[in-house]
C-alpha cells in the first residue's frame, strides 16, 4: 500500500473520530457556510455538519485511487506519481483545515473562513502549479482541452505556463482578506483561461502534417467516411472535431423531445 493511501485512510478515520466526539458538544442548527465578507450565510443539521466532510473524504479517496487505475495513459500518471500523491495529502490537509475551522466557529471560537481559506488556498494553487509543471499527458490530470490532449508539444508548452500562472494565483491568494471579490475573480477565471488561450495558439503554430495527434496506443476517436465519430485503439484523431458537451446535450434533449412526441402520436391514435 502506498504512503500516500495510508496518510489519507488516517485522515479519513481521523475525521470520523472528531464528529463522534465533537457531536453531544455541538447546537442543532450548524453554521456551515459564509460569504466572502466572512458572515454566516448558511446553516446545516448537527449531524450532516459533522459527517459530510469525512463522507466526502471517502468520496475523493475513492476518486483519486480510481484514477491512475483508469486512465488509458496511466504509464505516464506513474511518470510524476509522487506529485499526484502529495497533491491528494495537502488537498485533504486543506479539507480537514475547513473542517475544523466549522467545528471551532460552532464550539464558540470564531476564526474567520476568510483566515484559513487564503492561506490553503494559495498553498494549494503553488503545488498545483509544481503539479502541473512535471505532469506527463493524460486524460484526469492537468490541463485538459482539446488542444493539450492532441499535442504531445502542445500539452508541455502549456504545462510550463500554467504551472507558473498557478503559482502566481497561489501567491495572489494571501491577498485575499484584503481584496476578496477581486481574487474570487482571478482564481475561477485567469489561469484556466489563460491556459486554454495559450494552447489554443501555440496549436495555430504547429505547420499541418506535423506531429499533432501523438496517443499511439490508446483509447482514441477518429470520425469515419458518414462523418460521425467512433472510438478505435489507434491515435487520436480529429480530436478537434469532437462536438462541444452543449451540443451533445441539445442533440441529446431534442432527440428525447422528438421521441416523447412520437410515443404521445402513437398513445392518441
Amino acid at each position: 500500500m502506498r504512503k500516500s493511501t495510508i496518510a489519507v485512510l488516517g485522515m479519513i478515520l481521523f475525521s470520523f473520530v472528531i464528529g463522534i466526539y465533537f457531536y453531544p458538544k455541538m447546537p442543532e442548527k450548524m453554521a456551515s457556510h459564509w460569504n466572502v465578507q466572512g458572515r454566516v450565510d448558511g446553516y446545516m443539521s448537527k449531524f450532516w455538519g459533522l459527517f459530510l466532510m469525512p463522507f466526502v473524504l471517502v468520496g475523493l479517496a475513492l476518486l483519486f485511487t480510481a484514477i491512475p487505475r483508469i486512465d488509458p495513459l496511466k504509464a505516464n500518471i506513474e511518470k510524476f506519481r509522487k506529485y499526484y500523491d502529495g497533491f491528494i495529502i495537502l488537498f485533504f490537509i486543506f479539507m480537514l483545515s475547513i473542517y475544523f475551522q466549522v467545528i471551532l466557529w460552532n464550539l464558540g471560537i470564531r476564526i474567520s473562513p476568510n483566515v484559513i481559506a487564503p492561506i490553503g488556498i494559495g498553498i494549494l494553487f503553488f503545488y498545483i502549479g509544481i503539479l502541473c509543471e512535471n505532469a506527463k499527458r493524460n486524460w484526469f490530470i492537468g490541463i485538459r482541452t482539446p488542444w493539450t490532449l492532441s499535442s504531445e508539444r502542445v500539452w508541455e508548452k502549456t504545462h510550463k505556463i500554467g504551472g507558473k500562472l498557478f503559482k502566481i494565483a497561489g501567491v495572489i491568494a494571501f491577498f485575499w482578506s484584503i481584496f476578496p471579490e477581486l481574487c474570487v475573480i482571478f482564481h475561477s477565471c485567469s489561469c484556466n483561461f489563460g491556459c486554454s488561450l495559450y494552447d489554443y495558439l501555440f496549436l495555430l503554430r504547429i505547420p499541418k502534417g506535423g506531429n499533432m495527434m501523438a496517443c499511439s496506443g490508446t483509447f482514441s476517436l477518429r470520425s469515419n467516411p458518414s462523418g460521425r465519430i467512433t472510438a478505435d485503439k489507434r491515435g487520436i484523431r480529429d480530436f478537434p472535431k469532437l462536438p462541444s458537451a452543449t451540443s451533445f446535450i441539445r442533440r441529446t434533449l431534442g432527440a428525447m423531445h422528438f421521441e416523447r412526441n412520437k410515443n404521445m402520436e402513437r398513445e392518441n391514435a
